[in-house]
């Protein structure tokens, strides 16, 4: 893995910053680069140098989430629903700013899409359909079904400023999981 320049990961961790802060302010669609620009103190050339727009800015920072949940999704493999999901849980808490911008607002409806599909992408991986309760379902419908209330209980816990602790959701949701799949 190629080492980052501490002064570029600075810029962009100020960039990355500025971007949910603004969020938080006014819709992802009315920030300018000079809002980014002004916010994270640098100048909008530095931007630039670093991505083509404000898009692909909020597109590299959804990913930099995706990726780190696909990764804790392989470790957690051998895991049971509980415990995986406390593992997402404290990260969705330590990173309350940006998910709660990305799943509570009307700021980015394209972060909604990318983690229902991830989610299906991963609850794929753990759906039997052959044998037990869930013999003879379809699979997409069970898989849909599964991941989009889990994206539903995860913005219904943000949108209410985490009205359960961490853990407390992450125990409901391992139970509901683990009776569904």
């Amino acid at each position: 893995m190629a080492k980052v320049d501490r002064r570029i990961q600075k810029t962009q961790d100020a960039l990355k910053k500025a971007v949910i802060d603004l969020m938080s302010e006014k819709n992802f669609d009315d920030i300018t680069i000079q809002d980014l620009s002004d916010r994270a103190n640098v100048s909008r050339g530095t931007i630039y140098l670093h991505y083509l727009d404000k898009y692909d800015l909020l597109d590299k920072l959804i990913e930099e989430h995706i990726d780190v949940l696909r990764v804790t999704c392989r470790a957690a493999a051998e895991l049971d629903f509980t415990e995986s999901t406390l593992i997402w849980t404290e990260y969705f808490e330590r990173h309350y700013s940006f998910f709660s911008m990305m799943l509570a607002s009307k700021g980015a409806p394209y972060f909604h899409g990318r983690f229902l599909a991830f989610l299906i992408e991963e609850f794929m991986n753990e759906i039997d359909v052959t044998k037990g309760k869930n013999e003879g379902l379809n699979e997409d419908l069970l898989v849909r079904f599964v991941a989009s209330s889990f994206v539903g209980v995860v913005e219904w816990w943000f949108m209410n400023e985490m009205p359960v602790p961490h853990h407390v959701l992450a125990e409901q949701l391992g139970t509901l999981l683990e009776r569904n799949v």
